[in-house]
Parts: C-alpha cells; sequence; structure tokens
C-alpha cells in the first residue's frame, strides 16, 4: 500500500507543478540557477567519467578478439555502439541520480525542515511549481551533457586503441563509421529526455514530502537514489523493447 500511496502522491505532484505558475521574471532566475547546478556542474563528472570508460571499453574488447580472423575495426565499431545505446545515456543517468538527485532531496528537504517550503505556501506561492519546475526545464538541457558524454567516450576508446597498441587510428576510425544507424543517436536522446524527468521529479518527490530533521533529510537522499537508480532501469528495459525491438 505504501508503494501505491507514493505513486499516487507522485502523480499529484506532478500534477499540481504546473498550476499557479510563477512569474516569468523570478522563475527565469530559478532556471538559469538550476541549469549551472544541475547541468553546467555536472559537465566534469560526466566527462571525466566518459573518457577513461571509453577507453577500458576499447581496451576490453581488443583483449577479448584475440582470433586473427576477426578484423580490428570491429574494436571502434563495438566501443561505438556500447557508448552511444547504453553507456552515455543510461549508465551515465545511474551515475546523476547520486550527484544531481541527492542534490535535489537535500537542498528541497532543508527547505521543508527549516519551515521555508511552508513560508512559500503562506505566501500564496505554489511551491511544487517554484522548486520542482525550474528543475525540471533546467535537466531539459540534460541530453547536451550526454552529446558531450559520447564524444568524449569515443575519443577516450581511440587515445586507449592507438596509444595502448591495440588498434591503429584508421582501423578504430573505419569501425565507427561501420554500419552507423542514425536511429540509435536518436534512441539515446529518447531516453536521455525520459531519464532527465525522472531525475528532476523523483528526488523532489522525496525532499518535498520528507518528514523530520537533518538526519531524515540523508535517509531521504538515499531512497531517491535508489528509487530512482530502479525506475531509470525499468524505463530503459521497456524503451528500448518499444523503440528497438
Amino acid at each position: 500500500m505504501t508503494y501505491l500511496h507514493n505513486i499516487g502522491a507522485y502523480s499529484l505532484m506532478i500534477v499540481n507543478m504546473f498550476r499557479k505558475p510563477t512569474k516569468w521574471s523570478v522563475m527565469k532566475t530559478l532556471i538559469l540557477k538550476d541549469i549551472d547546478d544541475l547541468v553546467i556542474g555536472s559537465l566534469g563528472i560526466v566527462a571525466f567519467i566518459s573518457f577513461f570508460v571509453g577507453g577500458v571499453i576499447t581496451i576490453q574488447t581488443a583483449l577479448n578478439i584475440d582470433n586473427p580472423l576477426i578484423p580490428k575495426y570491429l574494436i571502434g565499431f563495438a566501443t561505438r555502439q556500447s557508448i552511444i545505446l547504453e553507456f552515455a545515456p543510461t549508465f551515465t543517468s545511474i551515475i546523476m541520480a547520486g550527484k544531481v538527485g541527492s542534490f535535489i532531496t537535500s537542498s528541497i528537504g532543508t527547505m521543508r525542515v527549516t519551515e521555508q517550503i511552508d513560508a512559500l505556501e503562506v505566501m500564496g506561492i505554489n511551491s511544487l511549481n517554484y522548486l520542482v519546475f525550474p528543475k525540471t526545464v533546467a535537466l531539459m538541457l540534460y541530453p547536451f551533457v550526454i552529446a558531450i558524454g559520447m564524444f568524449l567516450g569515443i575519443l577516450g576508446g581511440i587515445a586507449a586503441g592507438v596509444f595502448g597498441g591495440f588498434t591503429s587510428l584508421e582501423d578504430y576510425i573505419s569501425g565507427i563509421q561501420t554500419d552507423f544507424i542514425p536511429f540509435h543517436v536518436a534512441y539515446a536522446f529518447i531516453k536521455t529526455f525520459v531519464f532527465a524527468f525522472v531525475l528532476a521529479t523523483i528526488p523532489s518527490f522525496y525532499g518535498y514530502y520528507m518528514k523530520g530533521g537533518a538526519l531524515e533529510v540523508g535517509k531521504a537522499s538515499t531512497t531517491s537514489f535508489v528509487w530512482t537508480s530502479v525506475v531509470i532501469i525499468i524505463l530503459n528495459y521497456l524503451l528500448t523493447q518499444m523503440l528497438l525491438s
């Protein structure tokens, strides 16, 4: 019953988020601040992880292709497919659930503990629209972060493959270009938009409706990370089934 209650409360939160909108002059400032905190502030960790994971995928692929009859260009092909289809959109989003999700839950939860949300309601402001909507709009730029992650992942694969002596630059680039399907990139960005909405709303839900003090803020952050990751994994399966099958 708790799960059903949370699903219902989450659905109502989404509906109420669009009611009684805040003035655009105020909303614009909130959106820009959230873009800086959630999107621009995440570029560093995404770039670092993507570059080195791309290198690891290339090395592992090269080490597992020990048959001389298998062409070396498959190293670039496998790296491209792994990064574009799964690593960049899905696993990066799970990492972001820890960074961005915890930040959102703790910031809103702290406002709940210190009664700042109650003060907004007393002033006649729709606190859900004021707090959650800007984060949702800001994270619609999240595909931009994923695009950078894709590029750096493939670049990291080139660096690891060429400088590690696993493949030549020509073979790797040939593998990247082999059987390229543009829809795979569109598929990755469709998933990213859905995951961005999840990253903005589920942590906000656990922060907004938490009860207790500072200790409960930490527990809410942990719970939001777990459930955000679970929902992302489930949606990843469903979207893959619908879009690629």
